[in-house]
């Protein structure tokens, strides 16, 4: 007997793939290879069944059922990468053995090393991927996959940190030099969305750190302070950016501001924030988006406009790296503010 094929599925969605790597239905974008722990959906961003699938076609046996798992993003990782929620079920991802959460289960293989940033490390297993110790063990954010690691008598836990669906970790796998967020240390993190990014610099800060996150839309708002009841280093503030004085007296000083507005006035929005919040001889990281701020220029024009925008603030940027392969044309710009004038 062969096995089921997918459901039919149509429009955008695409059926569910068969039980066994039947193939996906059709649909636009949709469809994909099906397949346990397969590589993930087929066409356009498809994951399972293109951009959720609908509930998949009936379909013979136990074919079709319920169609679009993967989210936004087929099989492995969220848009494709590694990380994201792994195959059909989630029984092993590309890399790793099945069960868990789409399989990258710790044990003997795994190795676990700091990364040159403080409080960001690499687990070297059969991928190496870029991992952040876990404040709140036994809790992932956003279906993220989590390593365990015996050290001694006491286990650690590790949480994996997907390039694809943070611009930061983007910026650290494509060789920023410093992100200037040891443990310890305050950040104010403008444009905080659901909390994806926000909850790996809460483990990059550690317990002693803090995280002001600082997000718009109370939809991802409510995501956010979910996010902060289990991590109490992150402070939710569901204000608008561009007006600081709004939360100003829930902000102290900080040491490090990360941005990832997407806005046309994003240098301004930084700079107020800047001025109220960020100590002399602070730092900052922000990622740029070119369309956002001009989509009839070229991407290089647009950061380079940006970068003398931030000059013109009293920024001092020391560098800029593109996020390919991860995010198309983004940025991100790092540097000092206000640093102190050598005499």
């Amino acid at each position: 007997m062969g096995f089921p094929r997918g459901g039919g599925g149509g429009g955008r969605g695409g059926g569910g793939g068969g039980f066994r790597g039947g193939r996906g239905g059709g649909g636009d974008r949709g469809g994909g290879r099906g397949g346990f722990g397969g590589r993930g959906g087929g066409g356009g961003r498809g994951g399972f069944g293109g951009r959720g699938g609908g509930r998949g076609g009936g379909g013979g046996d136990r074919g079709g059922g319920r169609g679009g798992f993967g989210g936004r993003g087929g099989g492995f990782g969220g848009r494709g990468g590694p990380g994201g929620r792994g195959g059909f079920g989630g029984r092993g991802g590309r890399g790793g053995a099945a069960g868990g959460r789409g399989g990258f289960k710790g044990g003997k293989k795994v190795i676990v090393e700091p990364h040159r940033h403080a409080g960001v490390f690499i687990a070297r297993g059969k991928e190496d991927v870029l991992v952040t110790k876990n404040i709140v063990p036994g809790e992932s954010v956003y279906n993220e996959k989590r390593i365990s690691v015996e050290d001694g008598e006491q286990k650690i836990e590790y949480r994996v940190w997907n390039p694809f669906r943070s611009k930061l970790a983007a910026a650290i796998l494509g060789g920023v030099d410093k992100i200037h967020m040891p443990p310890g240390s305050k950040v104010l993190y403008l444009g905080a969305a659901s909390g994806t990014t926000v909850s790996h610099v809460a483990d990059v800060v550690g317990p002693e750190g803090l995280v002001y996150a600082v997000e718009f839309s109370h939809r991802s708002g409510r995501d956010l302070i979910g996010v902060a009841q289990k991590r109490t280093n992150v402070i939710p503030i569901i204000e608008d950016a561009r007006h600081p004085h709004k939360y100003r007296m829930l902000v102290g000083m900080v040491d490090c501001i990360f941005a990832d507005v997407a806005q046309p006035d994003q240098a301004r929005i930084v700079a107020i924030n800047a001025h109220n919040f960020l100590k002399n001889g602070g730092h900052f990281v922000i990622s740029i988006k070119a369309n956002c701020i001009d989509s009839t220029a070229e991407p290089e024009a647009v950061f380079a406009g940006e970068v003398e925008k931030l000059k013109s603030e009293k920024f001092k940027p020391q560098e800029q790296i593109t996020l390919e392969p991860y995010e198309r044309d983004h940025a991100v710009v790092v540097g000092t503010y206000r640093p102190p004038s050598k005499n």
